[in-house]
């Protein structure tokens, strides 16, 4: 039978609902300086209210050595009542610098260190804290229920059309603790790019198309690539509202709309990826991560439907999140 490991335990994909997959409740990173996700109380506010909204899912999305915090998000999900589904795995480079600890680990001890996160546990410190030593000689997180936190997710990241030596050691270590485990993958891919190669690479790591998540695939929003992925069987996670910088939002009303009428609908993911204390309800800011519940589903509902909303939004996340299955 095929689970899906959260934060609070083993859980079956039809219990998960609709689902945000990609959001970050703890993160620290370089590259966000004084945007930091630090603060649980804030952090429990903004996934209460996503979870008011209609959400009863997420995946916590922060992989190691940025900030994790397995116990905090523990207490938020029994709190709150949201299924949270934790991250291991490692970003792309430039979010740890030359002197982060994890930049000098080997591909093996990378692996090592996310399928423990799997399968016992994550660390209670997070790599690269003062008294964190490698993952080694450092408790366990704890739930409430005084049970470990395991992650349920593996993560890699690469860079603008660059895949350096640090992401090809992740991209390896991910591959071999998915064999080890059956967890499914997901992969940040920096403004779209590097989609099919990743695929390519992980293939000759025997990781299946169909057990990958490509993060913000929309950021090049082009269908016809999409339904390329697609149909080699990989999952498109969209995550660009609310960007308005960039594009509107109906522009990605449209990206979804046609990668649908193409017959991939049951390859799409939507999450949030807000990210930014300055964008958190809850520290503050704004729009939050309920922008997606509250703002854009309803338009999205309006132009292909409640079953297509359903299935991108309950179904592709309860087939993919789940440990062993072919996708």
């Amino acid at each position: 039978m095929s689970f899906v490991r959260t934060v609070l335990g083993d859980v079956s994909p039809s219990d998960l609902g609709p689902t945000d997959y990609h959001e970050h409740l703890f993160q620290a990173s370089p590259l966000l300086a004084g945007d930091e996700l630090d603060d649980e109380p804030s952090s429990q506010a903004e996934t209460a209210l996503l979870f008011e909204a209609g959400i009863t899912a997420m995946v916590e999305a922060t992989p190691v050595g940025l900030g994790r915090d397995p116990a905090a998000v523990a207490r938020i999900s029994a709190a709150t009542g949201m299924r949270v589904v934790a991250t291991t795995g490692a970003h792309r480079a430039a979010h740890y610098g030359p002197d982060h600890p994890l930049a000098s680990w080997s591909e093996a001890q990378l692996a090592a260190r996310f399928l423990a996160d799997l399968v016992d546990g994550c660390p209670a410190r997070d790599v690269g804290t003062a008294s964190e030593d490698h993952g080694r000689g450092t408790a366990v997180a704890l739930d409430p229920s005084g049970r470990p936190v395991r992650a349920g997710l593996l993560k890699a990241g690469l860079g603008y059309w660059s895949i350096g030596p640090f992401e090809r050691r992740v991209l390896g270590a991910v591959a071999a603790a998915h064999r080890s485990s059956g967890a499914p993958v997901m992969v940040h891919l920096e403004h779209g790019s590097a989609a099919h190669e990743v695929l390519d690479l992980l293939a000759a790591d025997a990781v299946a198309a169909g057990r990958v998540v490509l993060a913000h695939a929309d950021r090049n929003p082009d269908p016809g690539l999409h339904v390329e992925l697609a149909q080699r069987g990989a999952y498109l996670g969209y995550d660009g509202m609310a960007r308005h910088r960039d594009r509107p939002d109906s522009a990605l009303i449209e990206l979804i709309e046609a990668v649908c009428g193409q017959g991939m609908t049951d390859h799409l993911l939507l999450g949030g990826d807000v990210a930014r204390r300055s964008r958190y309800v809850g520290y503050g800011g704004m729009p939050g991560m309920a922008y997606l519940p509250n703002r854009f589903l309803p338009r999205l509902r309006t132009h292909l439907g409640p079953d297509v909303v359903r299935r991108i939004l309950v179904d592709a996340p309860a087939r993919v999140l789940a440990w062993g299955t072919s996708g």
